[in-house]
Parts: C-alpha cells; sequence; structure tokens
C-alpha cells in the first residue's frame, strides 16, 4: 500500500504544480473578496506585524532552532500521512540543520512540505478550534493567526537558498512552478479561517474553483475554442 501511495503521489507530481500555476491568478484576485476592513482581520495584520516585531528581538539561534525543528516535523508528518513509518529525528547541536529518518523510498510531497505547508499554523487553528467549542472567537486568536501566518512566510523565505539540499531533490524548476501558489493557497485558507473558522476555508476553496472556472472559460473565449 505505502509503495502504491508513493507511485501515484509521483505520478501526480506535475500535473498538481501545472494545476497550482494555473490557479495563480483565482489565489491573486481572491484577496478581492477578503473583507480586509473587518476588525478580525485589523487583528490579523496586526499579530502578522507583531510577529516581525518580535523577530528582530529574538535571540538568533533559538529562531533558527524553531524553524529546523518545524521544518523537521513537517516532513515526519508529511512521512506518516502517506503510511510511511517515522525512524528518526535529528536536529543539529549547530543548528545547521537536521534529518528526518524514514521507512520506504518516499515521494516529492514528504520533501516539499516543509516549504509550503504551515504545521504551526495548523496546530494553531486546531487549538483555536478546541478553544471556541468553550468560548467565543475574539480578536486576540485572530492576532495570533497573523502572528503564525508571518512565522511561516519568513521561515519559507528563509528556508529557501542555493545550499538548501531538499529542493534539488524535487527539481527546481518543479520548485519555481510549485511553492508561490501553493503557498499562496495555504494562506488563503488561512485567512479564510480568520473570518469563519473550518467553514470558511470551505468557502474559500470554492471561490477558487469558481474563479478557476471563469479564468478557463476566459482562455477558451480568447482562443476561439
Amino acid at each position: 500500500m505505502q509503495k502504491m501511495l508513493d507511485k501515484l503521489i509521483n505520478l501526480l507530481k506535475w500535473p498538481v504544480a501545472l494545476w497550482l500555476l494555473f490557479s495563480l491568478p483565482a489565489y491573486i484576485k481572491s484577496a478581492d473578496y477578503f473583507r480586509f476592513a473587518d476588525w478580525r482581520y485589523m487583528a490579523l495584520f496586526g499579530g502578522f506585524f507583531l510577529f516581525f516585531i518580535a523577530r528582530s528581538f529574538m535571540d538568533s539561534s533559538a529562531r533558527v532552532s524553531m524553524e529546523v525543528l518545524a521544518h523537521e516535523m513537517t516532513h515526519a508528518v508529511f512521512a506518516l500521512l502517506t503510511l510511511h513509518k517515522v525512524k528518526g529525528l535529528r536536529i543539529n547541536p549547530d543548528d545547521s540543520g537536521g534529518n528526518m529518518s524514514f521507512e520506504g523510498e518516499g515521494n516529492w510531497l514528504i520533501i516539499i512540505a516543509p516549504y509550503f505547508f504551515p504545521l504551526f499554523g495548523l496546530l494553531t487553528m486546531i487549538g483555536i478550534s478546541i478553544y471556541t467549542l468553550f468560548a467565543p472567537m475574539n480578536l486576540i486568536l485572530n492576532g495570533l493567526l497573523g502572528f503564525v501566518i508571518g512565522y511561516h512566510i519568513d521561515t519559507v523565505a528563509s528556508q529557501i537558498h542555493e545550499k538548501q539540499t531538499d529542493l534539488p531533490k524535487v527539481g527546481y524548476y518543479f520548485c519555481a512552478v510549485f511553492l508561490l501558489p501553493a503557498n499562496l493557497w495555504m494562506i488563503g485558507s488561512m485567512m479564510a479561517f480568520n473570518s469563519k473558522g473550518w467553514e470558511g476555508i470551505i468557502i474559500y476553496q470554492k471561490l477558487i474553483a469558481r474563479l478557476n472556472g471563469r479564468h478557463w472559460d476566459y482562455i477558451v473565449n480568447f482562443l476561439g475554442l
């Protein structure tokens, strides 16, 4: 089962990347549908900017250690999701990187996951969902979500460089096509959660599908098909 799933995921590598690239205009256009004047989004942006203020005061070694830990944990999560047994997770003492080992050959999704998937963002959303079972949503939680969005963007940006060993494994051309729209998709989903929770994410995906449909109709009409 594990090998079959790896083969399927590897087979879908470029179709997924090209679909995300096709969806890029929709991810950009979707920003028009967010009500940024709402207090919830003002709090979110407040938390976002607070992260970059806090970042300037963070101990650099502690910040790098957290980034490395999140990076390897994201590898591990996607290894588990694709039915691989995680054998070990190691962080280098000098914060130069880390390593996550697992059984089996693996797939491109395990390799690229830390460069687009906001693990801390997901954990924050789960935590907010649990909290709101007992108390109403508040602006502090909106700000916290903005804080982790800032963390995600900063972490991804700091990890994409020429010495990164993961990127050549999936190919630089693939990264150029996949990473930007994949990150916009994740950020858009977190922003949608900010207004209506998990239902907001579902609404956001439907919006993207609708915008993609319009985009496709425009291409067909332009080509006269």
